[in-house]
Order: C-alpha cells, then structure tokens, then sequence
C-alpha cells in the first residue's frame, strides 16, 4: 500500500507488539478510502483535525485501540475500536450518523510478522487478503465516502483498459450496406441441405447455383407494349391496372446471358 511504509516509520517509536503493527495497517487502509483520523478515544480532544498519521496515544491501550475518524466530504464519523483477544483482532467499526455497526475478525499471525517490527518490508504479510478484508467488512458495509466513489468513477471512464465496445459518444456502430445475417436451413429438416441447389428458382437463399433474375442487380418491370412495333401512348395502360403484354415476357429487355452454365459438349458440332 503506497504511503504505508512512510505511517509505519513515523509510527515505529509506539510500535512494540504485533497487535500494534496490525492497527498500523488497518488505518492506513482506511485513509486510502476517504477517511482521515480525528483523534484517539471515543470523546473529542481540543483543536482536533483531520489527518493520515496516527494521533498521540494511539497505543496505549494495547486491549483496546479506539480511534475516531472522518470522511473527506464529512458526511460520516467511524468510531473504530480494534479488541485483542488471545491471538486475534475483533475489530468493531460504528458509523454515528446512522448508528449501523460492523465487525470483522482477524488473526493477528496471519498478517504480521512478529519477529520483523523493526523492519517495515518484512513485518507485514498478506497485505492483499488484509485489504479485501478491511474493504468487504467496513468500507463496503457503510459505504464509500462520496469524493472516493468520484474519483473511482472518474479513473474508471480514463481507464485505457476499458472493454472495447465502450463508446464515450453513444455512436451506433455502422455496417455495411445490405450486411445481414446468412440465413441457414433448419437443422430439424435434414432434407433442406442442397435444396437451393436442387431448386435454384424456388426463391431460397443459399447455395452454389446463381440465378442471374435474382442476382442483386435491378430488373425493370413488364412492359405491357412488348411484341409491338412502336410503344403505346403515355396514359394508355393506367398505373396499377391488370394487363397482359401483346408479345412474350423477355422481348426487350435485358435477359440471362445464353451461356451461361451451358450443357457439357454446347459446342460440339456433332451433337
């Protein structure tokens, strides 16, 4: 925990049993958190203020730590009593505003290395299952003070390891023209496999045989004056109305090409 090292000496005069060590950590974690220590004991002293170091008398009590702390944004004041029992840490944690308390339960060996106080990098142990337990039993229990919760948020939205499909503008993502998904045979009906193939004008999707009227290229519509030697007047047929052409469906207008998949051997003379 970055800044630990820097609490720990300036508290290392204090520091003399293990329970010691451990308290040392805990408040640091709150600070971390948006909270800062008003003072030890469970009544206010005078000229008290916010701070990140641990307050005189903090250790005098080695049964008992009671420390008092607040939020940066002073929407809540935690009373913090931290119990020695036998080889554990009963930590007791009261939020006075709303009077909802929490406690969590800590062995004291699992995270300090008694024999190492006077050395800062080896007398702690742990330190990340520490911090999720301070986190899941405190913090999150009575909440993160507001200016904390923003500044998560704000890291979160600068974050360049933001999932891919984050999109600050709220832009829809643009696809291609005519992009679809392929339409696939049910897989219920086994004899649907090949069945654009085996009936290429039967209006299915699908398969290796093209149909060159649906191609995807415009088609014009019927002329009715088709098989006629000059077209009919303008107004002649009205829009919409049933009519059939004079000449055969074809005459006129652009069809398939006449090669197109001709039969094996078109070309031999003899056949």
């Amino acid at each position: 925990m970055a800044g630990l090292e820097v609490l720990y000496c300036s508290a290392r005069a204090g520091i003399s049993c293990p329970q010691d060590a451990l308290v040392c950590g805990i408040h640091w974690e709150l600070i971390q958190h948006g909270y800062r220590c008003l003072g030890a004991g469970e009544q206010p002293g005078p000229e008290e203020r916010k701070s990140e170091l641990l307050p005189a008398g903090w250790e005098a009590n080695k049964e008992v730590y009671t420390l008092r702390y607040k939020s940066t944004d002073d929407a809540r004041e935690l009373l913090l009593k931290a119990i020695v029992v036998e080889d554990s840490m009963i930590l007791n944690v009261m939020d006075r505003a709303s009077q909802k308390v929490t406690d969590v339960t800590l062995a004291v060996a699992d995270y300090i290395n008694p024999e190492h106080l006077n050395d800062f990098h080896k007398v702690y142990k742990n330190m990340e299952e520490l911090r999720t337990r301070i986190v899941s039993g405190i913090i999150a229990p009575l909440g993160v003070p507001t200016e904390k919760a923003k500044k998560e948020s704000q890291a979160e939205k600068k974050d360049p390891d933001s999932p891919l499909d984050y999109n600050p503008r709220g832009i829809p993502p643009r696809h291609p023209a005519g992009a679809r998904a392929p339409s696939w045979p049910s897989p219920l009906n086994p004899f649907a496999v090949g069945g654009q193939d085996l009936d290429p004008l039967g209006g299915r999707s699908g398969g290796m045989i093209v149909d060159p009227l649906r191609s995807g290229f415009p088609q014009p519509g019927i002329d009715p004056s088709t098989g006629l030697p000059s077209g009919l007047p303008p107004g002649a047929v009205p829009p919409g109305a049933r009519f059939d052409p004079f000449g055969p469906l074809g005459a006129g207008r652009a069809g398939p090409d006449p090669d197109h998949l001709p039969p094996p051997g078109y070309d031999d003379m003899f056949m």
